[in-house]
């Protein structure tokens, strides 16, 4: 049976752990009431051979006890005044010992139980206030698409009609709401150039057509706790039908309107923004009301973002009814622990009492109704009234483990550990990595099966840090923003890694016997390899993890564009897994022009390697990861309100791109000069980065804290691991040394160290990945995140 506190300490939210129970802490205040009362048990009253007989239990054993008891306070009534107060003073101090412990222990818990009562009734405000502002939302969302569908409706009638009726030489109607071109406004007012058009009475009927619009979604609004400055359609209502179009005239210049305002996240949110605000611009002469520019799919954003915002909302309260369960249960375990030792059943009870009437234990029907609330909004309006798919993703099922994933890893692991030691036999025995053999064979599939071997490496570093989190309580899948239900765990990237490997030594092994034996176009074997692994990434089929390709192409899109996409906390981790992976990236490099040039038929390798467009292609190739990296620093600076430290992180990868043009330069024009400005720029990028590193991503370095240049809170127990591991990091990032060493090394051993310094620098990498996200949770459990903020998508908009 597992033990309560471990079952409590597994069970407990990550980021809320500091306002949780501090059960082991009570635990350890019962333990010293215990030691202090066995302490403070009766001596023995009849000593062996005073009285009695001292050969084992006797029958008047306990009647002699009884008399004992009874002569031992005669003797203490009636004995000497400095006796009795020597006695009293003993006996005094031994009960002020144990109600000193058992009054500890009450003030401690009674500390414990505000500290969880003031987060519970905060936590419950505002899930309480976030669930009546989206219910607002959705009323508004709701009013606004039934008014456009409404009048989207009349307006294709009244277009049908005027057709009717009118010469074939009339211009046709005003677009409808849902027209040809996409294009909406939350007023339904057409274009500025359609207003240009046609004849003044058309004019007119388009701009009453409009106001009516605008005034059904302004009042339902306002029914909707929306208040607006101006009040123009309050006095077109008090007049007289005279006075309507006055009172429309007036709504045209409102001062405040409501706008759906969706974030650029993407180029095309970015580009819908900047015509909103040129359409704005351009409605400034008051011929349309003052209204926000509506796009389709800015309602369809609107819509995914309340959904989403609910989403958050319901994780919200099940966590904060996780909370009160929990802490109900510790406060019950430990009363009875109390109880059990120190016999204070009125204190216990009171103390019992105080619990059941706390707000964490006695308020949770508010959460419970808002989150039952939740579920039939949800289940009403996003899922079809269908309980399996509002249930798929409020509760998404977490995925079972299987045997079956362990048994493949042990299969293909075993599989590659074989096919490498045949390989390596059958490579001797043909003399493939010697002085005399082809270096035809090393020239091309070197590239191809080092690429897989690197991507297999980072996939398995990435499963150590995936169960190192685990272990930890890491809550990764939160701060990746991944589902649950599909992110991939370490047994899935072990599962990865080793089929990787193993189809890549396989296919070593293939193509080793077919040069021996002497086939034909040998060389299309690692090209059929690129080929198959490309149809794999890219396919549409709900097998191989399609979850997490299609995640990995999306966050990878997103780098690729990173000036023109919001940046993510995958996005920036991904490109830092990238500026590791610079070897890798030219291994692709050279793999593209080998094969999709079609040189595999005649072998000419030096196509590939010594023209000049291939040394410039590789130079840009080398500085991608560091611009894609600085460039999203950048979107960072400005979205995050002009933070200077996001300045500083792209300095620092400008800095590493003026490094690696240096080293490419010395190693065009191998000259002192360029020796010793290779040395000088890449010392100063190391120790930008490592100071990034130590400082900024790893939180380390504090001289106020109270582990010596580290941080106040560390999650792994032993510190040692810490210091060991910034010496790691620092020796491993000084791997660029060896480009300015004169090492004379044949084709086989220069290969060799190549990939052994690429393949260090990416195990630098999945080391540095274990303390980065270990700084990151606590930064989300410092200010107690759980759950993420979904921006609200309807505002109120103040204009000049």
């Amino acid at each position: 049976m597992v033990k309560f506190s471990r079952e409590y300490e597994a069970s407990i939210i990550p980021e809320w752990k500091a306002v949780f129970v501090d059960y082991k802490c009570l635990k350890k205040l019962i333990k010293r009431i215990k030691i202090a009362r066995r302490d403070a048990g009766p001596p023995p009253l009849l000593a062996a051979g005073e009285t009695g007989s001292s050969y084992g239990f006797s029958v008047l054993d306990p009647v002699r006890s009884i008399a004992a008891r009874f002569a031992a306070h005669h003797a203490a009534a009636s004995s000497p005044e400095g006796e009795e107060e020597s006695l009293e003073s003993d006996s005094g101090e031994l009960v002020r010992s144990t109600d000193k412990h058992e009054q500890e222990f009450l003030e401690k818990a009674d500390e414990e139980l505000d500290k969880v009562n003031k987060f519970y009734a905060t936590q419950e405000a505002e899930l309480l206030a976030r669930g009546d502002a989206l219910i607002e939302q959705l009323r508004i969302l709701a009013d606004v698409k039934r008014i456009l569908a409404d009048h989207a409706a009349a307006s294709s009638r009244r277009g049908r009609g005027r057709a009717l009726g009118r010469a074939n030489s009339m211009p046709p109607p005003s677009p409808s709401v849902n027209g040809s071109s996409g294009r909406h406004l939350l007023s339904g007012l057409a274009s500025p150039q359609s207003m240009s058009d046609g004849s003044v009475e058309l004019q007119q009927a388009r701009v009453a057509e409009g106001a009516a619009v605008a005034e059904e979604v302004m009042a339902a609004l306002e029914r909707n706790g929306v208040s607006f400055v101006g009040g123009g359609l309050a006095k077109a209502k008090k007049d007289g039908s005279g006075k309507q179009l006055m009172g429309r005239a007036a709504l045209l210049q409102l001062p405040a309107t409501v706008r759906i305002d969706i974030p650029p996240t993407s180029p095309g949110r970015a580009a819908l923004k900047v015509w909103e605000e040129l359409v704005n611009v351009l409605r400034k002469d008051g011929a349309d009301p003052a209204a926000a520019f509506v796009h389709r799919k800015k309602l369809q954003h609107a819509e995914k973002n309340i959904r989403d915002a609910f989403l958050a909302l319901y994780r919200g309260l099940e966590l904060l009814k996780k909370f009160s369960s929990l802490n109900v249960k510790a406060f019950t375990k430990i009363l009875k622990k109390f109880v059990k030792v120190s016999e204070q059943h009125q204190a216990t009870d009171k103390f019992s009492e105080k619990v059941k009437r706390s707000p964490f234990s006695s308020s949770d029907k508010q959460v419970l109704q808002l989150a039952d609330e939740v579920e039939c909004i949800f289940l009403r309006h996003f899922a079809g009234n269908d309980r399996k798919v509002a249930m798929k993703y409020l509760k998404p099922q977490q995925p079972r483990n299987t045997h079956m994933i362990t048994f493949l890893v042990g299969l293909f692991t075993g599989t590659f550990v074989s096919l490498f030691i045949i390989y390596s036999v059958l490579a001797h025995v043909a003399g493939i990595f010697s002085s005399t053999g082809s270096p035809t064979y090393m020239d091309i599939v070197y590239h191809v099966f080092s690429m897989f071997a690197l991507i297999s490496l980072h996939v398995f570093l990435y499963g150590c840090n995936l169960f190192m989190w685990k272990s930890t309580r890491i809550n990764h899948n939160f701060i990746f923003d991944f589902s649950s239900s599909t992110a991939l765990t370490h047994r899935d990237a072990f599962l990865m890694s080793a089929s990787i490997m193993c189809t890549v030594v396989a296919a070593l092994v293939i193509n080793l016997f077919l040069r021996n034996a002497g086939a034909t176009y040998t060389d299309a074997l690692p090209g059929a390899l690129l080929v198959l692994s490309t149809g794999v990434l890219f396919c549409p089929f709900n097998i191989f993890y399609r979850s997490t390709r299609y995640c990995f192409m999306r966050v990878m899109r997103n780098i690729i564009f990173s000036p023109f996409y919001k940046v993510l906390m995958a996005d920036f981790f991904m490109a830092d897994q990238l500026t590791s992976q610079i070897p890798l990236l030219r291994h692709m490099e050279f793999a593209a022009c080998y094969f999709m040039a079609g040189t595999f038929r005649n072998q000419a390798y030096e196509t590939c390697t010594s023209s000049p467009q291939y040394t410039h292609l590789a130079y840009v190739i080398s500085f991608l990861p560091y611009y894609w990296r600085a460039m999203q620093c950048l979107r960072r600076y400005l979205e995050e309100g002009h933070d200077i430290n996001q300045l500083a992180n792209a300095g620092k990868y400008v800095s590493a791109m003026v490094a690696a043009a240096v080293r490419f330069k010395y190693a065009a024009t191998p000259t002192p000069l360029w020796m010793w400005m290779v040395v000088i720029s890449s010392s100063g990028a190391t120790i930008y980065q490592l100071y990034w590193d130590f400082v900024m991503d790893w939180g380390f370095l504090n001289p106020k804290s109270k582990n010596l240049w580290l941080r106040d809170q560390l999650i792994l127990k032993k510190k040692s691991i810490y210091y060991v591991s910034m010496m790691l990091n620092l020796a491993l990032r000084l791997a660029w040394a060896q480009s300015v060493m004169k090492l004379h090394l044949g084709r086989v051993e220069s290969r060799l160290l190549d990939f052994s310094l690429a393949s260090l620098e990416i195990i630098r990498r999945g080391h540095w990945n274990f303390y980065r996200l270990e700084h990151e949770h606590l930064n989300n459990a410092g200010k107690f995140r759980a759950v993420k903020t979904v921006p609200l998508p309807f505002r109120e908009l103040e204009t000049d």
